[in-house]
């Protein structure tokens, strides 16, 4: 594909309704940002960039990778035990797995076996970034509080279904993505979840 053709490609550059969410809810702008196409089943990683516009109300960010995902195969909702992939603003509010090897599988957030010791099933394994809404009644709070809901961007036993909505409400990642991204992303990076 031509660079030119790239560089205008949307999907390459941070969305807007991102940067009115951040504004609106006086969210400070983060070195990555994640943003998550439910329609796509695709994830963009961007990072800021070093050199900024005095005049922006917005940092500038640049396009750094995009990711393979599976979403839910419920939809998308915010409401509690629906199993739906929430919309919205969100941050990683923690990270779980760092230190165990590649095909751990977890349980509330606890090792519990491996992949490759009989458990290729697993249904978060790897990796786990924990997501909590940021925007209070949509996706904070309630009946539809992201982190409560156990919503996290983890790894799947079958990677196989990724590109496809599979998930009950997570974001699933491979492993191959997801353990680069666990290492380089810190706690408090944001995390946009939009239907397009």
């Amino acid at each position: 594909m031509n660079q030119t053709v790239q560089a205008n490609d949307p999907s390459r550059k941070l969305p807007g309704a991102l940067k009115l969410a951040v504004l609106r809810h006086h969210v400070r702008p983060t070195r990555f940002v994640l943003a998550v196409s439910v329609t796509a089943q695709r994830m963009t990683l961007f990072e800021k960039l070093p050199v900024q516009s005095n005049e922006a109300r917005f940092p500038d960010y640049g396009f750094r990778r995009r990711f393979v995902i599976s979403t839910s195969r419920f939809g998308i909702g915010q409401v509690m035990h629906s199993n739906q992939t929430p919309l919205g603003l969100h941050r990683i509010a923690r990270k779980a797995g760092g230190g165990h090897p590649i095909g751990t599988v977890f349980k509330a957030r606890q090792p519990v076996g491996l992949t490759w010791q009989g458990r290729t099933e697993g249904s978060i394994v790897h990796r786990i970034l924990w997501l909590e809404g940021l925007e209070p009644g949509f996706n904070r709070g309630g009946e539809v509080d992201t982190f409560r809901r156990y919503i996290y961007i983890h790894g799947f036993g079958d990677e196989m279904t990724l590109g496809r909505p599979q998930s009950c409400g997570c974001v699933h990642l491979a492993a191959a993505d997801l353990m680069p991204l666990y290492e380089r992303l810190p706690v408090g990076t944001l995390v946009w979840i939009a239907e397009r």
